[in-house]
């Protein structure tokens, strides 16, 4: 299967993610722009690349992903977040999340997929109210935390962090679990891991996760910083 070249003029022009190539990769290069993540994002694609490739664009197929409803929080995980032992926030500080999430250790990776150009093009996403992160503090110091996109009702999740015990895992349940108070439908978790599958997320057929993504996609977005307390708002509110 072709790899399509992006075209540097048309920032929203990407190819169909069912012409993916095995690999999962549907296109390659263009600038990591806020319209162009937009532009990505809504047709089920997102960028991942090393340092010294052309930005790589991608739509696996499985897709990992989690229905917020379904979520499954272990016993142990439960008890640990009535115990409270992180302070919990979010939009705190989305930059130092990313930093973090690009700069901790990962087994069996060398390097970082979170380049200057992505930490660039995500920084604006979120100045722009479509990015978020959610943040774990013990004694006042980032031990944890998870960043990502919401459109629609739909959060993609990018990448997450701990330097201590169970804070990205506190992070990411008590996110979701906000998030569907919120209305989210959808969590995309892109590639399996065995920390997602612990909390429910399963490998869905590609098309199984455009047609739920296309359904997200058609409540309004919820742009701007979310409250650093509560996270994102439900769309009842007012």
């Amino acid at each position: 299967m072709p790899v399509y070249l992006l075209d540097e003029t048309d920032e929203e022009l990407f190819p169909p993610p069912e012409g993916a190539d095995p690999s999962g990769i549907v296109a390659i290069g263009g600038a990591i722009t806020p319209r162009r993540l937009l532009a990505a994002y809504a047709r089920g694609i997102f960028p991942w690349y090393s340092e010294g490739q052309p930005v790589l664009w991608h739509s696996p197929d499985p897709r990992f992903a989690l229905v917020p409803g379904e979520l499954h929080v272990p016993r142990s995980l439960q008890k640990r977040i009535r115990q409270a032992p992180y302070v919990l926030s979010y939009d705190r500080d989305f930059e130092a999340v990313m930093r973090a999430c690009g700069e901790t250790p990962r087994s069996g990776q060398s390097g970082t997929w979170i380049t200057d150009a992505m930490l660039s093009g995500y920084l604006n996403l979120h100045e722009l109210g479509f990015a978020h992160s959610a943040e774990a503090y013990l004694d006042g110091r980032l031990v944890g935390g998870l960043y990502g996109v919401w459109l629609g009702s739909v959060f993609f999740g990018e990448s997450m962090f701990a330097h201590a015990p169970d804070a990205s895992k506190i992070a990411f349940a008590t996110l979701v679990e906000r998030l569907t108070i919120a209305g989210c439908t959808l969590v995309d978790c892109q590639a399996e891991t065995e920390h997602l599958s612990r909390f429910g997320a399963e490998n869905w057929p590609r098309a199984r996760f455009l047609l739920s993504l296309r359904e997200a996609l058609r409540a309004p977005t919820q742009r701007g910083p979310w409250d650093p307390t509560t996270g994102p708002a439900p769309r009842t509110r007012r």
